[in-house]
């Protein structure tokens, strides 16, 4: 077989892949319907953490859990897949504002290194900063 012939062959079978993919939903991203999604998400990881509340950034591609221990609880869209964290204040490297109700937030974990996460409010985002720093924080603040 000719080399332009094989070339031929290896991209039309991999566009073809692709295709096939995107047709059978491969290439959704995941998202949270609710809280109580987010609850059910982050329970069938971590079974024993009680969860006090939940707040969901607006994309719905991310939630945050306050767990009754003070820990705070991470669930996020990574494609069509959750990643579930159980974070504590130590695991966070940086927290900072990125917008009037958006926290740009780097963790020390090399799997997720961090994301910008956008609430529904500044008071939403500021409860989120002081559960992830356990300190008081005010708008200006974080």
């Amino acid at each position: 077989m000719s080399l332009p012939v094989l070339a031929a062959l290896v991209v039309v079978g991999v566009g073809l892949i692709v295709t096939l993919i995107h047709l059978t939903g491969g290439s959704r991203k995941a998202s949270l319907a609710s809280a109580d999604a987010a609850r059910k998400r982050f329970a069938l990881d971590y079974p024993n953490v009680e969860v006090r509340a939940v707040h969901l950034t607006t994309d719905r591609c991310s939630a945050f859990l306050e767990a009754a221990d003070g820990r705070i609880g991470l669930v996020h869209a990574m494609g069509a897949k959750f990643l579930t964290r159980l974070v504590e204040p130590e695991d966070v490297a940086s927290l900072r504002r990125s917008g009037e109700a958006s926290l740009l937030v780097r963790f020390s974990d090399f799997t997720f290194p961090g994301a910008v996460f956008e609430f529904e409010s500044a008071e939403v985002a500021d409860r989120v900063a002081a559960v992830l720093t356990r300190r008081t924080v005010g708008r200006r603040a974080a």
